[in-house]
């Protein structure tokens, strides 16, 4: 969905942003856990793997998920200030914490 389809929403949402750039199980269990309706916001980063809407196309495969959209971190705050949701939870911390175990697992695996 576009970020102007998305501002319109009504009712209590629950928004969780971040980059979705490799899926993980624990971000599907992240998602279950959120609440509903959950609104996930795709947002770009510099060592991005997949492009946004590949990435906002898996998220959306995730059934819990009831609206998807790409947005840049402006567009993210805007949609926070519009909607007012019920949570809002920004995963991009933690998104770079497990890129960055993914690659030290992938190295340590590469010099056995």
């Amino acid at each position: 969905m576009s970020v102007e389809a998305a501002s319109r929403l009504l009712g209590p949402l629950v928004l969780v942003a971040g980059w979705f750039d490799v899926l993980r199980a624990a971000d599907a269990r992240e998602l279950e856990q959120a609440g509903r309706p959950l609104l996930v916001v795709v947002l770009p980063h510099a060592d991005e793997t997949l492009a946004a809407a590949a990435r906002a196309e898996m998220v959306a495969a995730i059934r819990v998920v009831d609206y998807v959209v790409t947005a840049d971190h402006d567009a993210l705050e805007g949609l926070i200030e519009r909607l007012q949701p019920a949570t809002v939870a920004r995963l991009e911390a933690v998104h770079a914490d497990r890129a960055r175990r993914l690659m030290e697992d992938v190295q340590r695996s590469q010099t056995r």
